[in-house]
């Protein structure tokens, strides 16, 4: 049985799906006025894993990913650049898709922008007006009425009055209370036409937590079962997800909240001002994306994730020993996995509680070790179809063995092939001194050469 760890409940509970052998999860994806970073790296590595464990074990998984296409950054950064906001999102839509895709995750059912969804949103935040929950400030904004939920600070686990004393929230004289929190912004004179929206409080747009509440209501319904996002958004945007649409619908709004670790750089949190800021298509002209999957999913998702090179360095060693087994025992591509077999059931286990990558990757080495042990090639299937189920393995264990960083510089596939050949020619003249100064130079130059009986293979060190 599945257990997850419910942030809500601080505790892992047995999961059981609202309705039978169906899951609808929500997970709060990216703005969209920048290029991915290695935070939005992990969100979308870990949540395509939760996707494809859940299918994996049978259920019917309905999975929304938001993008949030309007936002002061995204409004400041079009005007910075002298062009349209939709021209600006559009970029970085795609942008964020192509790196997606690198990483191996699968696309999610529905990925809602929220300007799609501006009419779901005023009418959430009307029911949230007459039921008492919202108000039009001094400033005519529409804010939250935080002291009127009764429930506010359930996920952070903190009081009205533990929140009232930190600092983490804007204090503007226009609301009646510092922890209130915008709904609906009124538009501002120097803001472009395309983020004014009419509506019964005048022009504006949506603030940024009421479009998560609408768009996971109109996709997934008023309840469903998870709801995911980084440790970031805990507070205050879940919790004033929370406030939303339980006080709009007057029930339950999500089973299970999940969050997911931080990711930080040499042990120090990633952060422009530190310097130490890492986008993921940066991080991928120094390292093959499935290398930077598996760093991901070797750690377990609550656990902090520290990126440095060394740490890519020993996960594309890690991954390199995986493939190599395969080279050396061909898999049937297209077999299924083997539940009954007890690799496979340590890899259950392992997933089934609470989405344990860490130990079902520890099988995964288990596994190749058998594999290069008895060259079984039903074990060697078994490995392969294992991985899959977490987006690993799914190459020609030669091409990635044999595949470079985009910049890593040195000798292409053509110059190293070319070099085998020649070695191959000293050997076959019985000049061995060149055949050995051959194997040094491609060695010096990061190429293994494996000798075998059918010749020479080569592989990246």
């Amino acid at each position: 049985m599945l257990s997850i760890y419910n942030t809500l409940a601080r505790s892992k509970e047995v999961f059981t799906p609202i309705e039978p052998g169906k899951v609808r999860m929500y997970v709060c994806g990216m703005t969209v006025y920048d290029y991915c970073h290695l935070g939005h790296a992990r969100v979308m590595v870990v949540f395509d894993m939760v996707a494809r464990w859940l299918r994996a074990s049978g259920m019917e998984v309905t999975y929304v990913r938001n993008i949030t296409d309007i936002d002061d950054k995204i409004i400041r950064r079009a005007q910075d650049n002298g062009e349209p906001i939709r021209a600006l999102t559009d970029r970085f839509i795609a942008a964020m898709h192509q790196d997606a895709d690198a990483l191996g995750v699968l696309r999610p059912d529905f990925e809602p922008r929220a300007t799609d969804y501006i009419a779901q949103m005023q009418s959430l935040i009307g029911r949230l007006e007459q039921k008492g929950l919202a108000y039009v400030a001094a400033n005519r904004d529409v804010c939250y009425a935080v002291r009127k939920f009764g429930g506010y600070g359930r996920l952070s686990g903190k009081s009205l009055d533990e929140l009232r004393a930190g600092e983490r929230v804007d204090v503007a004289g226009e609301k009646n209370d510092p922890l209130d929190f915008v709904l609906w912004k009124h538009a501002k004179a120097a803001e472009p036409d395309e983020v004014k929206w009419a509506s019964p409080w005048g022009a504006g747009r949506p603030g940024w937590h009421i479009e998560c509440s609408a768009m996971s209501s109109a996709l997934l319904g008023e309840h469903f079962d998870i709801h995911g996002g980084g440790m970031d958004l805990q507070f205050p945007h879940h919790e004033n997800e929370i406030a939303q649409s339980e006080g709009a619908h007057g029930h339950t709004f999500v089973n299970v909240w999940m969050h997911n670790g931080f990711v930080r750089v040499d042990d120090e949190k990633m952060s422009k001002s530190l310097g130490n800021f890492f986008t993921i298509r940066e991080v991928l002209q120094k390292y093959d994306p499935e290398v930077v999957r598996f760093f991901i999913l070797r750690a377990h998702y609550r656990s902090a994730l520290n990126y440095s090179d060394a740490h890519l360095e020993d996960a594309r060693n890690a991954l390199t020993r995986l493939y190599t087994a395969l080279k050396n025992v061909p898999a049937d591509n297209g077999a299924a996995v083997d539940w009954r077999e007890p690799a496979a059931q340590r890899f259950r286990a392992a997933m089934d509680d609470d989405f344990n990558t860490a130990e079902a990757v520890a099988v995964l080495f288990e596994l190749a070790n058998e594999v290069n042990r008895s060259a079984s090639p039903a074990l060697a299937a078994q490995l392969k179809a294992l991985a899959a189920v977490l987006g690993l393995l799914g190459r020609d264990p030669q091409a990635f063995l044999q595949a470079g960083a985009p910049d890593a510089g040195g000798l292409d596939a053509e110059a190293i092939e070319g070099k085998v050949a020649e070695r191959a020619a000293a050997k076959k003249a019985k000049n061995y001194a060149e055949a050995d100064r051959i194997r040094a130079e491609l060695l010096e130059s990061g190429v293994i050469l494996e000798d075998g009986a059918g010749g020479t293979t080569w592989r990246r060190a």
